[in-house]
């Protein structure tokens, strides 16, 4: 028997089901005559361990012993219903995670290599950083060109009325935030829809087309006298395709549109004053430290040792499709705001992510451990997919692959009957299932028993 854990990550085990009814788990477990297993993280879900998600009791939310956790079932693990000894190392263990499990994934092979026999590190990401400001040029980049443009030259253009400050009021009026106080508090608004890039999936049970519907917002005719098409052959800024606000002041038509976006998607959801929605700057709105208050934990794992605030390219000229007033003293405030030092445990001024770098970053590798990445996924420049990192050969002892056009954890999804799956995640199936059995051919119990293959 060669079992498999997939790694809840930051959500609760039972948002992962999924993948163990038809997803990776269930595709892993049934070419293997295997059994699949999904373990929920400390703290999520039904896995908590304390009354409050306070600073001091949320201090136990780390990675050294989140990974513990994960060797003492693998250690212990038993079943109802299943007399054989299954625990680790006297079984081969298969460990996957996706996105930040799949980073847990990689380390868990690296921290407990006489436990966890491969591991399959999907979206994995192994690199932690302050400011994650390729997660957006990867978007940017691979976003259909017209509306990468319209998203770009919206952003500019916005920027500079807030830095001019003419007309300041009118363009967040025009948002429907004309009553929210602080510049950078808009802007951050305005990345809502690039979010829903990530959550593109080949699977539409699961996948959104938010992203798409958002581009041909951005592209709609303003009046019935010009359509789609000639609106999109001229270019940005030209004077057809201006929008007067009122006297003196007149926009893009793709700045109307990103504006009717935000106004339906974003503050319909409003239901009291737009400052107490969406400012960020009046600390009380986040002292709750109730068990509803769900937010704080990945939060509090980002403030601590993982980092990612998003923010614009550094280089100046290069062009951005979120504002320039967003730097890192804004996006990380909030850790400060939600953490305040607790009697037991302090966060520190900024993420320590050498914690997690030094387990192997970039260059994290061993034998039994597969990469896995999406070509388009935001979350690849922190990856050993990145452009930052050394390419590797794609080897059955340590498997290093792409899923072409694929986004984030593209591989977890499945079907049934992987046949009916698209060619590029058919392919990545066969090929986790080929590598995982040949892995399995070398097995050989400490026991002395026989393998399990």
């Amino acid at each position: 028997m060669a079992p498999e854990v997939l790694d809840g990550g930051e959500t609760s085990g039972e948002d992962r089901l999924p993948f163990l009814d038809t997803g990776i788990a269930d595709i892993l477990a049934k070419s293997t005559g295997g059994i699949g297993v999904v373990l929920e993280h400390r703290y999520y879900g039904e896995s908590i361990p304390v009354s409050n998600f306070s600073t001091d009791s949320l201090r136990w939310l780390n990675n050294a012993q989140a990974a513990a956790d994960s060797a003492n079932f693998l250690r212990n693990v038993k079943f109802d219903g299943i007399q054989e000894d299954i625990t680790a190392p006297n079984t081969p263990w298969i460990y996957y995670g996706g996105s930040y499990a799949g980073a847990r994934a990689a380390h868990m092979k690296i921290l407990y290599p006489d436990i966890v026999y491969g591991a399959i590190a999907s979206s994995a990401v192994t690199h932690a950083t302050l400011e994650a400001w390729e997660y957006m040029t990867v978007i940017r980049d691979a976003a259909d060109p017209k509306c990468s443009s319209h998203i770009v030259n919206a952003i500019s253009s916005i920027d500079s009325i807030l830095q001019r400050g003419y007309f300041k009021r009118q363009l967040k009026a025009l948002f429907g935030l004309a009553e929210l106080e602080h510049d950078e508090d808009f802007v951050s608004l305005l990345g809502t829809p690039l979010g829903y890039w990530q959550a593109q999936c080949w699977d539409p049970e699961f996948g959104s087309t938010g992203f798409d519907d958002f581009c041909k917002t951005l592209s709609a005719p303003f009046s019935r006298i010009m359509n789609a098409a000639e609106i999109e052959a001229l270019p940005y800024g030209h004077e057809n395709r201006m929008v007067t606000i009122e006297e003196g002041f007149a926009v893009d038509i793709a700045v109307v549109n990103y504006a009717r976006w935000i106004k339906k998607h974003v503050v319909s959801r409003c239901e009291t004053t737009v400052e107490e929605c969406f400012g960020t700057y009046d600390d009380a709105q986040y002292q709750d430290t109730d068990l509803k208050q769900e937010w704080r934990l990945w939060l509090f794992q980002v403030c601590t040792e993982w980092g990612y605030f998003t923010t614009p390219p550094p280089d100046q000229k290069e062009k951005t499709i979120v504002s320039r007033l967003l730097n890192l003293g804004y996006e990380s405030k909030i850790c400060k705001q939600a953490f305040p030092p607790g009697e037991h445990f302090q966060v520190p001024g900024l993420p320590n992510i050498t914690v997690v770098n030094e387990l192997g970053d970039f260059d994290i590798a061993a034998d039994r451990l597969a990469i896995i990445d999406g070509e388009v996924d935001p979350w690849r420049p922190y990856t050993p997919h990145s452009q930052y990192a050394d390419d590797r050969e794609d080897t059955i002892l340590r498997p290093f692959k792409i899923i072409p056009g694929g986004v984030h954890h593209y591989d977890e999804w499945g079907y049934t009957n992987i046949f009916d799956e698209p060619p590029e995640i058919r392919k990545i199936h066969a090929e986790m299932i080929e590598f995982v059995r040949e892995w399995l051919k070398d097995w050989k119990s400490p026991k002395g028993d026989a393998t399990a293959n």
